[in-house]
């Protein structure tokens, strides 16, 4: 089917021409053209009308931005000239995804009726969409925005005082939470999360600074020294706190100075989510968080909580726990579980879980290092035997006193093995000649906790299969830990008051949470999502008729990255301005 214009010679000469809708069909052997439909003479068509039909049939074929906008009105009007070319792609979709989760909403609420010369919601989301698709400082954001992407409905951004100023929009626990909750559960009843499984876990960040703050001074005080457990305990940090669905989706952060310990933050983020009053809640922690004190806390309102055992610091209930005698069930080709229950211990289940083949690592793991234990304690033997054969035969020679040879390097040799972080464990020293030896009873202990693992739990109607798998989940809560430090650049924090901290480690979590969504939409890892995505321009053209941007053409793969994610594509046409 195509259109096609015929014309027609009147008695004075003129030329008529007309427009119509055909089709070419066969008959006996020719092609004949049938006409569809006469839209009358070309001089009198209506164009607004075509243009109408075009749109409905593109809207059909879902081409519906494919439209051409001439901005010039003859070829000898001039050329159209490029203006610029930024990616709009990643940021339209994690902009789609900002709406459908009632993110921007919860920001507007917390504005209120303030009035601010730029849209502080528009800044956060820029600010958020910067740390996910090319994480910076803040001066970095403003630059990234103003010149290198397209940002809906943000033309440019001050990163020195438009940035912060909205930052600081989230100043105060309160508007924290209230975004954090009004997210919460605009993602529960979009994505039917499951909140009866919630996994908590802690990470800590630190600053590239040479002291810690004041912790009673009138400043800033969280960031202090700690356990790191990014392994720089020779700078001050703070502490992060996160919880995730067993999908993955983080639901809340917090954040609390660096010196805080793990069994003191529990009562905080139990009464944190009893507020929103989620009803019927296990909560999934290690064994940082497993002392007596924090589950009972845990059970309050009805909740429960599976948390993992110390099996080597001594417990009482532990050892018996390991000691009870069972049969294993198998769960999983590399998962085995045993329920124990304790006399006296009522309420509390214990879940023995065995891997075979991480006990088969356990194994070689340890006969690896005890090997090279006693290599080290031969070589120590054979060259204090050498030094005491060599100090005899320079006696014989003297006719001398014989003198004991000095031991001091062999000595020390012993205390390097003895105070090495992976092979001290296996030595033990003896009081009375203080030589060392391997220690026997140590490897016949560790050999019998090859491959196991203890957990604890208070609910009554999981069963231990459950349990299990449920607290291997806690891998989410680390792997989004993973995602902050890494693809979204969680460090360095470039500031110093505390709130504008508190305010980073959020936007952090708004961006996790916008990525963990559109993985879990798409099935695809967020960099690749966002690698794709880039490749989508906004091109701004220019000519004597106005201005356009045009976005360049989407591919089959990136159509249907957003209609996974449910979010509209990018406009095929948008900002026609002409001159006046």
């Amino acid at each position: 089917m195509y259109l096609r214009k015929i014309q027609r010679r009147n008695k004075d000469g003129s030329v008529v021409r007309y427009l119509q809708l055909a089709h070419n069909r066969r008959k006996g052997g020719t092609t004949v053209a049938e006409v569809v439909a006469n839209l009358g003479r070309e001089d009198r068509l209506d164009v607004e009308g075509l243009r109408r039909l075009v749109a409905s049939i593109n809207r059909y074929l879902g081409d519906e931005d494919d439209v051409v906008v001439p901005l010039a009105a003859d070829a000898a009007a001039g050329p159209l000239s490029v203006e610029s070319s930024r990616p709009i792609g990643a940021t339209w979709l994690l902009d789609g995804l900002w709406k459908r989760l009632d993110i921007a909403a919860a920001i507007r609420a917390i504005a209120g009726e303030r009035e601010f010369r730029t849209d502080m919601e528009r800044a956060l989301f820029a600010l958020v969409a910067n740390r996910a698709i090319a994480p910076g400082s803040k001066l970095a954001a403003g630059e990234w925005v103003t010149c290198d992407v397209v940002i809906p409905g943000l033309a440019a951004l001050d990163g020195n005082n438009q940035a912060l100023r909205a930052m600081d929009l989230l100043a105060g626990a309160d508007m924290r939470a209230q975004v954090q909750e009004a997210v919460f559960f605009a993602a529960a009843n979009l994505l039917n999360l499951e909140v009866d499984l919630v996994f908590f876990d802690t990470t800590s960040t630190y600053f590239e600074r040479d002291e810690a703050d004041d912790p009673d001074g009138e400043g800033s005080r969280l960031r202090q020294y700690g356990h790191s457990k990014d392994h720089r305990k020779d700078l001050p940090q703070i502490v992060i706190g996160l919880a995730v669905t067993r999908e993955g989706i983080p639901v809340r952060c917090w954040t609390w100075p660096g010196g805080t310990n793990d069994q003191t933050v529990i009562t905080e983020v139990k009464d944190g989510l009893r507020d929103w009053r989620l009803g019927r809640v296990v909560t999934v922690c290690d064994t940082g968080f497993s002392s007596e004190a924090n589950q009972t806390y845990l059970k309050r309102a009805g909740g429960h909580y599976i948390t993992g055992a110390k099996m080597r610091a001594g417990s009482r209930l532990a050892d018996q726990a390991l000691a009870r005698q069972g049969r294993y069930q198998q769960v999983r080709d590399n998962l085995r579980v045993k329920e124990v229950r304790l006399d006296g211990d009522d309420g509390r289940r214990w879940i023995i879980c065995h891997n075979p083949v991480e006990a088969m690592r356990d194994a070689a793991r340890r006969d690896d290092q005890l090997t090279a234990v006693r290599q080290e304690l031969a070589r120590i033997k054979t060259a204090r035997e050498a030094d005491a054969k060599k100090a005899k035969a320079k006696t014989a020679k003297t006719g001398k006193r014989p003198t004991a040879p000095s031991d001091a390097v062999h000595r020390k040799a012993e205390c390097a093995l003895r105070d090495h972080p992976t092979l001290g464990r296996w030595a033990k020293q003896h009081p009375a000649t203080g030589r060392l030896s391997v220690d026997a009873a140590k490897v016949a202990a560790e050999a019998r906790l090859d491959g196991k693992y203890l957990l604890a739990t208070s609910d009554p109607d999981l069963s231990a299969e459950d349990v299990a798998l449920g607290y291997k989940n806690l891998l989410e809560a680390e792997r989004a830990f993973r995602t902050m430090k890494t693809t979204l650049d969680l460090r360095p924090v470039y500031h110093r008051l505390d709130e504008r901290i508190h305010t980073h480690v959020l936007l952090c979590w708004l961006a996790l949470l916008l990525i963990r969504v559109a993985e879990r939409a798409t099935g695809h890892t967020w960099p690749r999502i966002n690698t794709e995505l880039g490749r989508i321009h906004q091109v701004t053209l220019t000519g004597p008729a106005g201005t356009l941007r045009q976005t360049t053409r989407l591919t089959d793969t990136q159509t249907k990255l957003f209609k996974d994610c449910a979010v509209s594509r990018p406009p095929k046409m948008s900002g026609l301005t002409t001159p006046e």
